[in-house]
């Protein structure tokens, strides 16, 4: 069996998601690193938790639409909302991915839920 690595990047989700973050990457950041992150032949880009606002939603969907050899995934919570969010975000990719978790942790539990 052919052993094979695949590089799945979070750059553009963990900076906005992380507890009491009030970080938000631009469209136009987003389509540059999406890019940039193409070029080296990332496998996976994480581009956002499109559920999260309109304004993370937004530039998944354009990163989905400029990406052609990456697979574009949108993280989800596991329920019924977010998962739709994110496959609407994702829609425009040629290859789309969703991210789904469960909350585990106490403080996760409680700042996203």
């Amino acid at each position: 069996m052919k052993e094979q690595l695949i590089i799945f990047d979070t750059t553009m989700r963990d900076g906005e998601q992380s507890p009491g973050s009030m970080t938000a990457m631009t469209k136009e950041e987003k389509l540059r690193i999406a890019r940039q992150l193409e070029r080296m032949r990332v496998n996976v880009i994480e581009a956002g938790f499109a559920a999260s606002s309109p304004g993370i939603s937004t530039p998944v969907r354009a990163v989905a639409g400029i990406v052609k050899d990456s697979t574009v995934c949108s993280l989800a919570r596991a329920n019924d909302r977010d998962i739709k969010r994110a496959a609407e975000a994702i829609e425009p990719a040629r290859q789309g991915r969703i991210h789904t978790f469960i909350a585990t942790s106490p403080i996760h539990m409680e700042k996203r839920s």
